[in-house]
Formats: structure tokens, sequence, C-alpha cells
């Protein structure tokens, strides 16, 4: 998931670079670098699939639509054009791969940005593994958004090889290595309260906190989205999913290797 501020940054980002070369390819008055003629565009603002042409200029996407002029030209013959695949909840070693195998086995497939917690390997290595994980996914041809594990160890009756407070989560966010706070799975210490999640909660305030709430509703649920998260995947009935909604969280149907949501969700 990105947030709407994330895509306005982007539109903003892509209006400064514009130049006139690519204004000039987008209005049909010099040919584009690139055109994939005949494709199915999957488009996501409109929910339609589009039939068109794609211009592009540079690494840029100039226009969309008939009679461009091309010095190359790729006919897709109907096959489906989509933006690049976000996934907003993972582990990556679950995989059971380093960042950069596991870059390797999902860009292909259309994956361009992942949001990973990293607490399986912060519940052995701690802060240094969280560490070993953004370094690790430095320079890839994917996109790895690095959010801080809030259940270290997961529980209190745990045996884990670390152990990461407020403090040790503030520094990571300071360092500018994570993007907010991993899914909150402590939810009983969000609604009570707890010092030491409230602790962690608030050093992440104006960042994303993302949630871990399965069951969670009525008064409890009001309790934890008023300590600031933001987002669910969790949900495993539409009845579930359309309250947490309905109380403004972002709602992540989650379709993975043990748990498959996505067909109970979809009438959502």
């Amino acid at each position: 998931m990105v947030a709407k501020d994330e895509l306005t940054r982007l539109k903003d980002q892509a209006v400064q670079s514009a130049d006139s070369s690519l204004l000039a390819v987008a209005r049909g008055d010099s040919p584009a670098d690139l055109l994939l003629s005949n494709g199915q565009i999957v488009n996501v603002f409109s929910g339609q699939i589009e039939r068109a042409d794609i211009a592009i200029a540079g690494d840029r996407i100039a226009g969309i639509g008939p009679a461009y002029r091309a010095r190359e030209i790729v006919n897709l013959n109907g096959s489906f054009v989509a933006p690049g695949l976000i996934d907003a909840h993972v582990h990556i070693e679950s995989s059971l791969c380093v960042p950069g195998q596991f870059a390797s086995a999902v860009v292909p497939r259309g994956v361009t940005t992942v949001v990973t917690d990293p607490h399986e390997i912060a519940n052995v290595a701690g802060i240094e593994g969280i560490r070993f994980m953004i370094q690790a996914s430095a320079g890839l041809p994917l996109r790895v958004v690095v959010m801080a594990s809030s259940c270290v160890p997961a529980t209190d009756l745990a045996s884990s090889g670390a152990r990461l407070d407020a403090r040790e989560l503030a520094q990571l966010l300071a360092e500018g290595a994570v993007h907010g706070l991993a899914e909150v799975m402590n939810y009983p210490g969000v609604i009570a309260a707890d010092p030491q999640v409230a602790a962690k909660l608030h050093v992440f305030c104006g960042r994303p906190r993302d949630g871990h709430a399965p069951g969670v509703g009525g008064k409890a649920l009001n309790a934890y989205v008023a300590a600031g998260i933001g987002s669910d995947h969790e949900c495993v009935s539409v009845e579930e999913a359309a309250e947490k909604l309905a109380r403004g969280m972002y709602i992540l149907i989650r379709q993975a290797s043990t748990a498959r949501n996505l067909d109970a969700l979809l009438p959502l």
C-alpha cells in the first residue's frame, strides 16, 4: 500500500522532472523512443481494461493512446500491461532467501516494491539483524521498504535472541533506516495501553503504524485504532474487514501460502 501523500510526492516529482522533449512526445510532435502497441492496460484508476498503445520517452511513459510514432515498436499482441505490484506486507526471511535472492524471484513476476517487517531475523539477531536486511537490500532492482519490528520478542513467554525496546526503534528511525512501525501484534497491549507498547507507538507518531488484530472488533477495535494504528492484514471475513474499514483502517487482503482470504473479502 502506498499512502496518498506518497502518491502526491511521486506525481510532483514526475512533473518537476518533465522536460520539453518528454512533452513533445506526449503531444505527438516528436517520435517516442519505444512504443508498446496493442496492449491491454490494467487501469487501476478507472478499474477498467483499456486497449491502447504506450509511448515511452527515455525512462518515462509519455502518453497512452493511438497514433503515436516511435523509433522502435513492440507489438504486445494483446498482452496485459499493469503497474508494478506492491506487496504491502511481507517477511522476506520466510522465503529463506536474502534480499537479493528474493528480488530475483519476485521482480520477474511484476513485483517492484515490498514493505517488509524483518521481525524473524530481529528475534534472532536484534537491531543488527535489521541493519543487515537494510544493507542487503541496497542497490537491488526491487524497492525494499523496511519497517521497524514492533514485537521482539514476539511475546513475553518467548526465549528470543534479542529484545528491542522503544529506544532502539527510535535509533533506527533517527538513522533513516526504517519507514514506520511494523505490525503491532501485541494488540492486547495496545488496547490496555501497556507502557512499553505505548512508547513504541509514540516513537512513530506521524509515521505509518501497521496493525495485526485478528478478530478484534467493537470497543476494543476503537481503542486499537485510537492508538494510531492504520492498517490490518488479518481479516478473515467480510464483516470483520467492513468494520475495520469503517473505523478508518486500510485493509490488506492476504492471499498467502497458509492463509488465503481473497475470496472471502472480495465482496468488500
